[in-house]
């Protein structure tokens, strides 16, 4: 009869280790999927605020979008895309940005000269070409053409990379124009050509391609004399320096080269 309390006692105890040992050995809890850690692991994460050339509009959107799948903790802001020259002012007085990216060297160095961003890193290259409405119906085959009394011509302003690119064809040619309006940025000569505005426009080769049917592109012999350099650079009063630098080196990768090239950039 002694024997039961003390045989009960030591079922318990070997009850109590038999659980502890379970508890030990137990499975843990399943780590996060690689997808959701990503943004962590990389450090990279918050928003992103872009500046870019128009020109750059259908390749900016698509890096960005690359580059938030890539970083699913980022998130690229819409982007702000006009004339580079536009967008250099805009950040001298004062707007704040991660990135800029320019459609030509000079405007990058008014940011730089105003101590606002280090050098920029050059990453895509791009030339001018004639737009004019599908089939070519005015004729236009030359530079000189677009000089022929009655046809109406848009420019981009001196200013502006397209438009500086524009005058140093031009003066090439030795072609005086009287256009019917200089706008501010690549995207607004395309717009009046495609639709119907202006019977011709000096745009870049790029803006051609991304239009498809609704232009006809006319390459300009000796275009390659105003080849245009796209340079991009880190604001240094970024909120997020990590991420902008990372973007940026997205950019200049193999696989941001890609994107560029298939949408008729050249090489820097």
């Amino acid at each position: 009869m002694t024997r039961t309390p003390l045989r009960a006692s030591a079922l318990l105890a070997a009850a109590a280790v038999g659980l502890v040992a379970l508890a030990g050995c137990s499975t843990p809890s399943a780590a996060p999927s690689s997808s959701a850690t990503t943004s962590t692991e990389d450090g990279l994460g918050g928003e992103l605020t872009i500046f870019a050339a128009a020109s750059l509009t259908a390749a900016f959107d698509e890096l960005a979008a690359e580059f938030e799948a890539q970083h699913p903790g980022v998130d690229v802001r819409p982007i702000s895309y006009d004339g580079s020259s536009v967008l250099a002012t805009q950040l001298i007085e004062g707007a704040d940005a991660d990135v800029f990216a320019s459609a030509d060297e000079k405007n990058l160095a008014k940011v730089t000269d105003a101590g606002l961003a280090g050098a920029g890193e050059p990453f895509a290259t791009n030339v001018l070409q004639i737009a004019v409405s599908p089939g070519d119906p005015k004729g236009v085959k030359t530079l000189a053409d677009l000089a022929v009394p009655g046809l109406t011509v848009v420019v981009c302003a001196a200013e502006v990379p397209c438009g500086s690119a524009s005058h140093t064809l031009l003066d090439a040619a030795g072609v005086t124009l009287a256009p019917a309006s200089e706008e501010q940025n690549v995207t607004a000569v395309l717009s009046k050509v495609a639709s119907g505005e202006a019977d011709a426009g000096l745009v870049y080769a790029t803006d051609v391609k991304a239009a498809g049917d609704a232009v006809t592109g006319i390459e300009i012999d000796g275009a390659d004399g105003a080849t245009n350099v796209y340079p991009i650079t880190v604001m240094k009063a970024s909120k997020n320096p990590k991420t902008a630098k990372a973007f940026v080196e997205f950019v200049l990768s193999d696989a941001g080269q890609k994107v560029l090239a298939g949408l008729g950039f050249g090489a820097p």
